[in-house]
């Protein structure tokens, strides 16, 4: 086990509530899942008696005693990889991922990611949930990335993402032309049969999205997203959903979709795009290392400068 936490219950605030709930409101710094996973493997002492179940309720007054489990990763190796690296404190990093590089090992990723590149230039990530990697990028997806280098950031920074304090933008190119910016508002699940794929569906969890329109060319758009919610593949569904897909996105290409009539063949064959036209390009949350908001912007990658060039 590793060193204990002791807490004191709220008779307040505690009384009548779970004891999961009740510990994850005093220690913020881990998550509830943690938590829960520590009740049920014996971890956590109630007035000196261990207690598995997480939804126990509590009175009030009790003394609570946790050894928190800290998992090892064992099974990812390090690799001498680059990272382009934006900010770096003694809690956390901020770099700006490249297209072509996977965030973590995975179905025919077994190595050549964030995850290994972390684990070679940071010995102790592998002591992280993730090696610290608090949101990810799809492969093909560039910019900036949060990257925590100790166990009270990892929590810090997952906690402000849960509670929508992490500011997200992205910068993307559309197929068709957008009149006006918007909000979707619509769930977000994975596909019962194609699991690589998410899908629009009433189901699925909260999903929220703002896009405000940068420029707009004959038949296609240059737009500005803000993440509310960080779903997976999100943006990428959400603008499917709302009939102006990704330029350039291999899955949700919204080939079934016509733009104002125009030909397919036109969009298809010689605007190409090799990739999902995606870039997340600002960050902004409050630094657990200084308290002070900050916030963090690049600039659009060669190939998007390009493309929009093009398409001008």
């Amino acid at each position: 086990m590793n060193k204990k936490l002791s807490i004191l219950a709220p008779y307040t605030t505690a009384s009548g509530k779970r004891l999961d709930k009740t510990i994850s409101k005093i220690l913020i710094q881990y998550s509830r899942s943690s938590i829960k996973y520590w009740i049920l493997m014996n971890h956590v002492y109630i007035n000196g008696k261990i207690e598995n179940k997480p939804d126990k309720k509590i009175l009030g007054g009790e003394i609570i005693t946790i050894y928190p489990i800290i998992k090892k990763i064992i099974l990812d190796l390090p690799e001498n990889i680059s990272l382009n690296i934006i900010y770096e404190d003694n809690n956390l990093l901020i770099i700006n991922k490249p297209p072509g590089l996977v965030v973590h090992p995975g179905a025919g990723n077994n190595g050549g990611t964030v995850l290994n590149a972390l684990l070679y230039r940071y010995k102790n990530s592998k002591y992280l949930p993730r090696c610290g990697i608090i949101h990810r990028l799809d492969k093909n997806t560039s910019g900036l990335m949060v990257i925590a280098k100790t166990i009270f950031a990892y929590y810090y920074l997952v906690n402000l993402l849960k509670s929508r304090k992490v500011i997200r933008e992205y910068q993307a190119i559309v197929k068709g032309n957008i009149i006006s910016g918007g909000t979707i508002n619509c769930p977000i699940m994975r596909h019962p049969t194609k699991r690589i794929c998410m899908i629009a569906h009433p189901l699925g969890k909260t999903a929220i999205t703002h896009y405000k329109i940068i420029k707009r060319f004959k038949f296609h758009t240059h737009i500005l997203l803000r993440l509310e919610t960080g779903r997976t593949h999100q943006i990428r569904v959400h603008m499917l959903h709302i009939r102006y897909p990704l330029l350039g996105d291999p899955l949700y290409s919204g080939i079934n979709y016509s733009y104002n009539n125009f030909d397919k063949k036109y969009i298809y064959k010689n605007i190409f795009f090799p990739r999902q036209a995606l870039h997340s390009h600002y960050i902004e949350f409050v630094n657990p290392t200084n308290k002070k908001l900050m916030s963090w912007k690049i600039d659009l990658p060669n190939d998007m400068k390009n493309i929009i060039l093009d398409l001008e």
